[in-house]
């Protein structure tokens, strides 16, 4: 539960590429958690894919895109050096430092 959303997020984690099934499945559990554990003040679930791959159309076209509740992002597999932060972070520093 995040509260600051003051909704529940359901996250899915998959090893390979998204397919409209995860996303069909991410759509009936969101739906389901909804209807079963939410309560009334709660704001909608938010469902998040993360995948290794990122499929732009699926996640375009999956039935909750227009209620902006569901994500789909993409991951690696290790966690960035300490360099590559620092140049991941260079163009929002200089933006605070002008």
């Amino acid at each position: 539960y995040h509260c600051i959303l003051k909704c529940y997020v359901l996250i899915d984690l998959k090893a390979g590429k998204i397919t409209p099934q995860d996303v069909g499945q991410m759509d009936f559990y969101v739906r389901l958690f909804d209807d079963r554990c939410a309560q009334p003040d709660d704001n909608p679930t938010i469902g998040i894919i993360l995948c290794a791959t990122k499929d732009v159309t699926v996640a375009k076209y999956s039935a909750l895109a227009d209620k902006k509740g569901l994500f789909a992002s993409r991951y690696t597999l290790c966690l960035p050096t300490e360099e590559e932060i620092a140049q991941a972070l260079e163009p929002t520093s200089a933006l605070f430092l002008e």
